[in-house]
């Protein structure tokens, strides 16, 4: 029987706007501690929008983000300050800064968060480097690496602050099979070996299925399905059976619009 595990990030009833266009509608979800959580969806679902109030980049307009028991949307910038060195984040492009080395770029979390002497910097470095196997790159610039690398070396990053969290901003996304492999595993060790929360927001099915211990899917900023990936799996919704398995026909339609067609061209 499986143990039941600290709840770390609890969303409940999570609602936003934009321009009185609802985006996310009642969100609820619960990330335990040092398991992967997938958040799936096709463009345009909420993902992205949900993972910036993850991350206190925008505040809801009602509902309640909780980590490890405090509400985030009611911090104010000292304690959303003091909130993010807690987490990692691993952006979609990676965002490094092509001006830096590797090196620098993962000592400058280390250098504006710390006051760490640059030898024990350095020390830190090549540990951040060598979880990701990437130690004999440290002196290149991120123009001089693979896509696949670059994705690495943010990884490297994002672990400089040793977080209890990392967010997953599409990981995989325009990555070769073989490094969303590898990119895949690493999130999955980093989770087992390190007690790491992982909260992985995306649409590559074969990564989601691979990693998650457990997933949701969104559609039009509400939750369809959560579970393990075998309950995902074996879900009835045809809508959800729709999107893993990438099916041009069901109930996600292709066009977006909510107005009649012959009705917006009157409108001209």
């Amino acid at each position: 029987m499986r143990l039941a595990l600290e709840t770390l990030i609890e969303v409940k009833n999570l609602c936003k706007s934009f321009e009185g266009r609802p985006v996310l509608e009642g969100i609820n979800l619960a990330v335990e501690r040092g398991s992967v959580f997938v958040i799936m969806g096709g463009s345009g679902c909420g993902k992205t929008t949900l993972l910036r109030n993850l991350i206190g980049v925008i505040r809801p307009d009602s509902g309640q983000i909780l980590v490890g028991g405090e509400d985030i949307t009611l911090f104010d910038e000292k304690r959303m300050d003091g909130y993010r060195k807690r987490f990692g984040m691993l952006f979609q492009m990676g965002a490094l800064l092509n001006s830096l080395s590797v090196r620098d770029n993962i000592a400058l979390p280390l250098r504006e968060h710390t006051r760490l002497d640059e030898k024990i910097i350095g020390v830190m470095v090549k540990m951040k480097l060598e979880l990701v196997g990437l130690r004999d790159f440290e002196h290149l610039k991120p123009a001089q690496l693979s896509g696949g690398m670059q994705k690495r070396v943010a990884l490297a990053r994002a672990l400089a602050l040793d977080p209890e969290i990392v967010f997953y901003d599409e990981p995989t996304s325009g990555l070769d099979p073989v490094v969303t492999g590898v990119i895949s595993q690493l999130i999955l060790d980093l989770s087992k070996r390190m007690g790491i929360t992982s909260v992985v927001i995306t649409h590559d099915i074969g990564s989601a299925f691979m990693i998650a211990d457990k997933m949701v899917v969104l559609f039009r900023g509400k939750v369809v399905a959560e579970g393990t990936p075998q309950q995902i799996r074996e879900s009835p919704d045809p809508l959800v059976q729709q999107f893993i398995h990438g099916r041009p026909d069901g109930p996600i339609p292709l066009r977006q619009s909510s107005r009649d067609y012959l009705e917006d061209l009157l409108d001209i």
